[in-house]
């Protein structure tokens, strides 16, 4: 009973905690895109985005048609169209750059993680297919980017399932504004224009190239991703998703100090309330077995005691 007691006194404390918590971590993100906003030329005040951010919003277009013609070189270097992914497989479709020092191989991790636990195969089933919205990126770095995921997905056997693509802008272009996926250029740390600023989703495609489903963050659930395919597999188109984003964002133009604005603040704050609670139950636990053996102890004593 003392140790009901101790986890249910315990529980109660570390929930207190995560929602005393959670307002300090929100307040944090406000405050931090705030003083950017400050820095941009007093554009932006109070709770808003900055500009800059303003333009990177994911816009959901449900059931518009991806440009099949848009060229593209994959991972092997041969030029293809985005149509030669389509007509017989639905496709998961990922927007992002390779040498994205952020978000993006996040995505990409949750992405591949949800698909591990999805009973379909890449290949006969579906396609993935991630285009690399950084002009001048190479298709050997996208060869390196799949064999890294293909590694992490543990089925080699799929590779064919697997499409890492690179392309001029005006290509790349074309399926961002067809999705609704919006991306600035901005400095990187060195203040040179060579990173960017955008959300993070990935887009489900029907086996005719329609949008039918997106999916927003850097975590995704494999059910969802399972009946997603399953629906776009027959050209059935989904429903809009809550517009809650994740941005992949790094900036200082002036001092190039600034690093991360907003990325995953909510996730982290979790994550912080778990190890918490994980570490108060630990010690809590501890106590009560070391308060058992006391008594086990002091009981074997007194039964010593009476015998004797």
């Amino acid at each position: 009973m003392q140790t009901l007691r101790t986890i249910r006194r315990g529980w109660r404390t570390a929930v207190a905690c995560s929602l005393l918590a959670m307002p300090l971590l929100v307040a944090t993100c406000v405050a931090q895109v705030s003083s950017y906003g400050d820095k941009e030329e007093g554009a932006n005040t109070g709770d808003q985005l900055p500009k800059v951010l303003q333009q990177v919003a994911v816009q959901q277009h449900l059931n518009q048609q991806l440009p099949l013609d848009a060229e593209f070189v994959d991972d092997t270097g041969r030029t293809v169209k985005l149509g030669d992914y389509f007509g017989k497989r639905p496709a998961v479709l990922s927007l992002v750059y390779y040498n994205c020092p952020m978000l993006c191989s996040e995505e990409l991790d949750g992405m591949t993680g949800a698909l591990e636990m999805v009973k379909l195969t890449p290949g006969k089933d579906f396609d993935v297919i991630v285009i690399s919205i950084d002009p001048t990126e190479t298709p050997e770095l996208a060869a390196r980017k799949k064999a890294f995921y293909l590694k992490r997905y543990g089925r080699p056997e799929t590779a064919a399932g697997w499409h890492f693509l690179v392309g001029k802008k005006q290509q790349i272009d074309a399926v961002s504004q067809a999705v609704g996926f919006g991306y600035v250029q901005v400095p990187g740390p060195d203040g040179k224009l060579d990173q960017y600023a955008h959300a993070s989703s990935i887009e489900l495609v029907t086996t005719d190239g329609h949008l039918a489903q997106y999916y927003l963050g850097v975590e995704y659930s494999p059910k969802d991703m399972l009946l997603g395919l399953i629906e776009a597999s027959g050209n059935k188109i989904g429903s809009p998703v809550a517009n809650i984003l994740t941005y992949c964002y790094h900036y200082d133009p002036q001092a190039n100090k600034h690093s991360l604005i907003v990325a995953r603040v909510v996730q982290l704050g979790g994550m912080v309330t778990l190890a918490g609670l994980g570490g108060f139950m630990f010690l809590m636990f501890r106590r009560d077995l070391k308060l058992g053996r006391d008594h086990d102890q002091t009981a074997r004593d007194l039964t010593k005691k009476e015998n004797g």
